[in-house]
């Protein structure tokens, strides 16, 4: 007996919980972008709406690997990270609708998400602005003497713009606490990484500020979650910033009113068969980590958690007409702005 529980002790690198919180916490994203889809088809939201499906893992692998109090900023395909941090999906879909309950009461919609309760500074809509906001937090941290870090997200087509590069100088030479990730999902809207750069290997891109980098399969979330310790444990050190490529991919369009047409079925067919949830799920059953009734349970739990985010979100109410300029100026400084 005791020989047996050593053999199986050796096949699983994390605990039975690690493993079913990353089921979880992807299939949690998945079930409530495909919702969120479906429910903009139906018009019930409007606006951008930008889905996180496929890249689950990059979200789901750094949150287990980071700590409470540090903070999370991204671009606008940000619904996912506050579902890892354990934001309200009530709050989350209420806001994708418009409504007074959201996280940023019905004003933001898909990009402006915020939770500072988890840590969640926020998705933001111009791209690559986060960077630098980023770079800053992280020294804020740094400056109050705390062991927190920022974790920077942003998309392939960031890279290139001037911000992305003064953040990294800055970081580098103020050793600033903040890990930068690249979720490179192949395409800058339908503009491939191909066309739009001289340089494939975007990680590569450190080099010019000496800041360690590294690629990272993020569609496996236990190379996602190894990679952020590394580079959460060299940030808390006061070693500075680290870059990672997370080599990832979208299985549904930019927004959704992208056609698509850009890319072939057959890659699309080809990254899907390295689903992140399919490949945890597979490594868990077979590895007896948990069974599929448990998985089940988890499954029965996530269609509950949407069904009353969806339902939370159409009875919550519109925000008044009088709140327009709420929460956006100072009343002392903008007085006429109130009348």
């Amino acid at each position: 007996m005791a020989a047996t529980k050593k053999k199986e002790a050796a096949k699983t690198k994390y605990s039975k919980e690690q493993y079913l919180y990353w089921y979880e916490s992807m299939m949690l994203q998945r079930k409530f972008e495909e919702k969120a889809g479906q429910l903009y088809g139906q018009q019930k939201i409007r606006g951008f709406c930008h889905l996180y499906i496929g890249q689950e893992a990059c979200s789901s692998g750094a949150v287990s690997a980071l700590e409470k109090g540090d903070k999370y900023i991204t671009s606008y395909r940000d619904h996912g990270q506050p579902l890892a941090l354990g934001t309200s999906p009530n709050a989350i879909m209420a806001e994708l609708f418009g409504k007074v309950t959201g996280t940023t009461k019905g004003k933001g919609g898909s990009m402006h998400i915020f939770d500072k309760e988890v840590g969640f500074v926020g998705g933001h809509g111009i791209v690559g602005a986060q960077i630098p906001v980023g770079a800053g937090i992280g020294f804020a941290e740094k400056y109050k003497g705390t062991k927190n870090l920022c974790i920077v997200y942003m998309g392939d087509g960031a890279v290139r713009q001037g911000a992305f590069h003064e953040a990294f100088n800055l970081a580098m030479t103020w050793k600033i606490p903040v890990i930068f990730v690249v979720e490179n999902n192949g395409y800058a809207m339908g503009t491939s990484v191909e066309r739009s750069s001289n340089v494939k290997e975007l990680y590569t891109l450190a080099e010019a500020y000496d800041m360690p980098a590294e690629p990272v399969d993020a569609m496996d979330v236990e190379a996602v979650h190894e990679s952020v310790a590394r580079a959460a444990e060299r940030a808390r050190k006061g070693d500075g910033p680290t870059y990672l490529e997370f080599k990832t991919y979208r299985f549904r369009g930019h927004s959704m009113s992208d056609p698509q047409k850009y890319r072939t079925k057959e890659e699309v067919a080809e990254w899907k068969s390295r689903d992140p949830i399919e490949m945890t799920k597979e490594r868990i059953l077979k590895d007896k980590i948990a069974t599929q009734d448990e998985l089940d349970e988890i499954n029965a739990k996530i269609k509950g958690q949407v069904a009353e985010a969806v339902k939370f979100a159409e009875e919550s109410p519109y925000p008044a007409a009088e709140d327009a300029f709420k929460d956006i100026y100072m009343q002392e400084d903008y007085p006429f702005l109130m009348e």
